[in-house]
């Protein structure tokens, strides 16, 4: 191991370190972990869960580090899980050779613990983490209405400690490195490194580690983007105006996905196009999803063939979407359309004049599955 064997930690330690870096999970929330672990009761805890569900199609780190780190991950699982005194660990995966990646691994380990790959569907919400506990616990993979912290009521409504693949390979890290080496990169109020997918119009594609804080402007020059409008987040984020002066942290960039969408392709068309796939990624289990979302897609659709109705439909459903779902889809979907509206409002203006912009959707943002 490149920084040395596990040290056997407890709880108050990881807590320590975790605050002395202030370090926050990888995943799309960017909770703190100290107050994560805090949370939990003293005794109790059921499971450690790594939430390996990157069912975001634009994003890659997670999958990396199973397949080429995988210890990495179950070190800091492993670790933790210890610490808790829980008797599981859970790892919820739906790619295969991530999790043939995780099972040869264990083979390799003698960690005197249940460890347990389980195998989870790649729809989008399946990834959401009361989804997640859901599938673990044999029901279906969509989030649930009650909105319960999974501190308090976690796999089978028992304390359990959820996070992303990434947070628990920091962890092993920041295990072993201790606050003041891991605090020697990246920046003062949240130290150490980020895994970040970049992808759409870029020369080299792919998933790069860098301290926090670096500047968008570097890691796009680095991979070789093509001058344009940039996506920061995945299909939950958002649009920015410009990349000048923007810098890489969280929880601005918490899911770690950039996405250069270039200036050969039609914005609106791609925007379209991706609300369109994620309407049909629905839980389909509240109006937000089943009847916002639809009306959200038809307004974009009728924009792209400059029907101004389409405009004054998105902004009044834009209006009523936000804050009333049974997760967080419907919100991560009015965000990601809101900003398109704002960022590409010289486009949209063009194709409601009836001009349209004379380019084609060549679906620069990623596949959709």
């Amino acid at each position: 191991m490149t920084h040395g064997p596990l040290p056997e930690l407890s709880r108050d330690d990881y807590v320590q370190l975790c605050e002395a870096v202030g370090l926050r999970g990888r995943g799309g929330a960017a909770f703190p972990v100290a107050l994560k672990l805090r949370d939990l009761p003293a005794r109790g805890v059921e499971a450690v869960v790594v939430n390996g569900s990157e069912s975001e199609p634009a994003s890659r780190k997670d999958r990396l580090l199973l397949t080429q780190s995988p210890h990495l991950v179950l070190d800091g699982a492993v670790g933790l899980a210890r610490a808790l005194r829980a008797p599981h660990v859970l790892i919820a995966v739906h790619d295969a050779a991530a999790a043939m990646s995780l099972r040869e691994a264990l083979v390799e380990r003698h960690d005197r613990l249940a460890v347990e790959v389980r195998e989870t569907p790649g729809r989008f919400v399946a990834g959401e983490a009361r989804a997640v506990l859901s599938v673990l616990e044999g029901g279906t993979a969509v989030p649930p209405g009650r909105r319960v912290l999974p501190t308090r009521q976690g796999y089978h409504r028992r304390p359990t400690f959820l996070s992303n693949v990434e947070t628990f390979a920091q962890l092993a890290v920041l295990a072993r490195l201790g606050s003041r080496r891991f605090s020697s990169t990246g920046l003062t109020s949240e130290p150490g490194t980020q895994l970040l997918t970049i992808g759409g119009t870029v020369q080299r594609p792919g998933v790069i580690e860098t301290p926090t804080g670096v500047p968008l402007d570097t890691v796009l020059q680095y991979a070789g983007a093509e001058p344009g409008p940039v996506l920061l987040g995945g299909y939950h984020g958002r649009w920015l105006p410009t990349t000048e002066g923007v810098t890489l942290q969280r929880p601005e960039v918490s899911a770690g996905i950039i996405l250069a969408l270039g200036s050969d392709t039609c914005p609106l068309g791609e925007v379209t196009r991706i609300a369109e796939w994620l309407r049909g990624q629905s839980a389909g289990q509240c109006g937000p999803c089943i009847f916002g979302l639809a009306s959200l897609v038809d307004d974009f659709a009728r924009m792209t063939v400059g029907d101004p109705e389409g405009w004054y439909g998105a902004q009044r459903h834009l209006g009523l979407v936000p804050g009333r779902g049974a997760c967080a889809h419907p919100d991560g979907v009015a965000r990601f359309l809101t900003s398109a509206l704002k960022v590409f409002d010289h486009d949209v203006r063009r194709h409601l004049n009836g001009h349209g912009c004379g380019r084609p959707v060549l679906g620069v943002l990623g596949g959709t599955r």
